[in-house]
């Protein structure tokens, strides 16, 4: 094992974590690992306009030890106030998505794009060289709360590109769904430049769920409790809980009530 040290673009950080030799480390019996980020423990703003917790480091929340897990960078629950939202402001080089939990959510950027997505929908954006978008909530009587994720993409410098789609058809209750997969897709939801794969979990109480890494080079599986609550190994998870899970080939989980769950599979950020 050595250390490899890689600069956080957001912040003009290195950060040290390890890298195993791949013809070691197949010979060692994997013992499944977690990190655990519990919805009290994130960094919370109040804005006014817009109330919004981050799981891992950003603006003006830092915590050295929550910068990301692997490729994923930003996972962030907001909820805008009706009338308001983000004016336009840029992006470069990371992949964007959006999924709305509640309410309307219009778009516009400098591709002139201008769309309105709610919830059982989902945008993804790649930045690439250079993109500005806003995001408002139209609805003046009602907020609209969504999570936003960044990605670091595995293909710098591509045009930028804006695509949404309706997910909730793809979502089957009971089972594990995709709705995000790397380029160039597979026909199941959108795709993103990033050996990566979105999926969600809509379950009733009792319901065992099996999920297995689509990938042997995946650092692991963030997953995130959108509503809800779920055992995993010997963690109970709840409500906006988070836990990266590492070190396993697949993980097992058990809801415990009414559940909806976010998996994100992704690679090491290199």
């Amino acid at each position: 094992m050595v250390n490899k040290k890689l600069k956080d673009p957001i912040y003009n950080l290195y950060i040290i974590f390890p890298v195993y030799n791949n013809n070691y480390a197949h010979k060692i019996k994997k013992t499944m690992k977690t990190i655990l980020h519990k919805a009290e423990s994130r960094g919370f703003f109040d804005h006014g306009w817009l109330k919004t917790h981050h799981t891992f480091s950003f603006a003006d929340y830092y915590n050295p030890q929550r910068i990301h897990f692997g490729a994923l960078r930003v996972l962030n629950d907001d909820r805008i106030e009706g009338g308001t939202g983000f004016d336009l402001h840029p992006h470069k080089n990371m992949e964007v998505i959006s999924i709305p939990l509640k309410g309307d959510l219009e778009h516009q950027d400098s591709l002139k794009h201008k769309d309105t997505i709610k919830e059982g929908e989902i945008q993804v954006m790649s930045a690439g060289t250079g993109i500005m978008h806003s995001e408002y909530n139209r609805n003046d009587d009602r907020p609209s709360e969504f999570l936003q994720i960044w990605v670091f993409p595995n293909k710098q410098n591509v045009p930028p590109r804006y695509e949404n789609a309706v997910i909730s058809d793809l979502i089957r209750k009971n089972e594990i769904s995709e709705i995000v997969s790397p380029y160039p897709g597979n026909g199941k939801g959108l795709w993103i430049y990033q050996q990566a794969w979105f999926s969600i979990a809509d379950l009733d109480k009792d319901s065992l769920q099996l999920y297995k890494m689509k990938s042997k080079e995946s650092l692991g599986v963030y997953i995130f409790i959108i509503e809800g609550s779920i055992t995993l190994k010997d963690l109970t998870l709840n409500r906006r809980d988070g836990v990266g899970v590492y070190d396993t080939d697949e993980v097992e989980f058990k809801a415990t009530e009414k559940s909806r769950v976010l998996l994100i599979e992704v690679p090491p950020h290199q």
